[in-house]
């Protein structure tokens, strides 16, 4: 799959120091050591609708660090999935009467533009569900064999012969490793907390047949009026969610790679499980590190497409609203904080970008140096973007509020300034 194109990022004298991020796994904030080249996943969008604000944040707040590791000088491999035949597609196109596969590559292609707009450096690596089904079926066959996978049997008018995974066979593999997966390693939950969560978050803990009310669906067998892909001994079908990005990840990427990324609604069970499908099959971790970003809603309200309150990229963008000026406001919140999108803080986010705009012409090249250490030394602490937004606030208004004549700028002065915002955020000001 075609992902969409980067613009070129400027380049910047110096480096960043290391960073510093917040592991979900590990509950605190750890150092990360990336070595000669990062791996970074960040798990990609269902297209059955247009990229929200909520989407927005995930993949602004990732780029950031992106942006960070490269500025330090890692080499970034970059990789990120489309799930692009899951229930939720093929619910949507039910009842929009569209056919799933043109719903599919219509919202995937407005992501791209979406993404493209706001500056969000593109995968070196873009996959779909569809494209990764032939590497999935063997991985499952031999999940069946080994017996840390099962089929569940024809219960009322579900068929028999999906395949599950089994949580207690997986825990049971060298259970005392040092990288041994268990059941809340990801999440921190207890089997009882994760039990209404999965339910909400397509989990089907009351299936009769399954062995453990957390197993989760790896392979579903053929149904009437249902896309379906040749499956091997598996039989016609198609994959569960969870063993997609695990699949994915582990072909594109070193196991384990650097930081697995996400919403903070991916934890569980999504990331919990596909860590667990990882060292079911290869006895090693997914990832090192585990990093999400907070949920968005809309004027105090969950922003959700059940409520119909989005906040669209697209919608925006067609009203006119410079793409810089979204960015804008996406950081200024810390990217694993909840908050609320308003009006009024998009006219926080445009005033700060004529303000900033104003003060490249009269900064001098010592002023736009210390402004790109303190961008620098904010990313690096947890990918602190309202810390830099604030030290650009602070570089602005001591070029444009000192009072007496304005200081006179260098064109060395406005050109470092506008290559640190672009470069480090992400934020175009020419």
């Amino acid at each position: 799959m075609i992902a969409w194109k980067s613009r070129p990022l400027p380049d910047l004298p110096g480096k960043s120091p290391e960073l510093v991020l917040f592991d979900t796994a590990q509950r605190r904030t750890v150092a990360v050591q990336p070595g000669e080249e990062a791996g970074l996943y960040v798990c990609g969008i269902t297209p059955y609708d247009a990229t929200h604000m909520g989407h927005a944040a995930t993949y602004v707040a990732f780029d950031l660090l992106n942006r960070q590791w490269r500025d330090a000088g890692h080499t970034v491999n970059y990789v990120q999935n489309v799930t692009d035949v899951d229930d939720p597609l093929l619910e949507r196109a039910a009842a929009t009467g569209v056919d799933w596969t043109v719903l599919a590559k219509e919202q995937t292609q407005l992501f791209r533009e979406d993404m493209e707009a706001l500056n969000v450096l593109a995968p070196r690596s873009y996959i779909g569900a569809v494209e990764s089904i032939e590497w999935i079926v063997p991985v499952v066959e031999e999940l069946l064999d080994r017996g840390i996978a099962y089929r569940v049997p024809a219960h009322g008018s579900e068929p028999g012969g999906d395949v599950y995974f089994s949580v207690e066979a997986a825990q049971e593999l060298e259970a005392d490793g040092p990288d041994a997966w268990w059941l809340g390693q990801v999440s921190g939950l207890t089997a009882e907390a994760m039990l209404p969560v999965f339910a909400e978050r397509g989990g089907d803990p009351d299936r009769p047949g399954k062995r453990h009310p957390l197993d989760a669906l790896l392979w579903r067998l053929a149904r009437p009026n249902e896309p379906l892909w040749p499956g091997g001994r598996l039989g016609d079908g198609r994959p569960g969610w969870h063993i997609e990005c695990s699949v994915i990840a582990r072909r594109f990427l070193p196991a384990p790679f650097t930081v697995q990324a996400g919403g903070s609604d991916l934890i569980f069970p999504h990331h919990e499980m596909s860590a667990g499908h990882a060292y079911a099959c290869s006895g090693e971790p997914l990832a090192r590190h585990y990093a999400h970003a907070g949920m968005v809603g809309l004027d105090g309200e969950k922003m959700s497409k059940s409520l119909g309150n989005l906040v669209l990229v697209s919608r925006l963008r067609a009203d006119g609203i410079e793409p810089a000026a979204i960015r804008t406001t996406l950081a200024g919140h810390h990217y694993r904080s909840d908050w609320f999108w308003t009006a009024d803080d998009l006219g926080r986010a445009q005033e700060r970008l004529r303000r900033y705009r104003q003060a490249l012409e009269l900064t001098s090249e010592g002023a736009a140096a210390n402004l790109l250490a303190q961008f620098r030394s904010s990313l690096a602490d947890d990918l602190n973007a309202p810390a830099a937004l604030a030290a650009a606030d602070e570089w602005a208004s001591a070029l444009l509020d000192a009072p007496g004549t304005p200081p006179a700028g260098s064109s060395a002065g406005a050109g470092l300034a506008a290559a640190a915002f672009d470069a480090l955020l992400g934020i175009t000001l020419r």
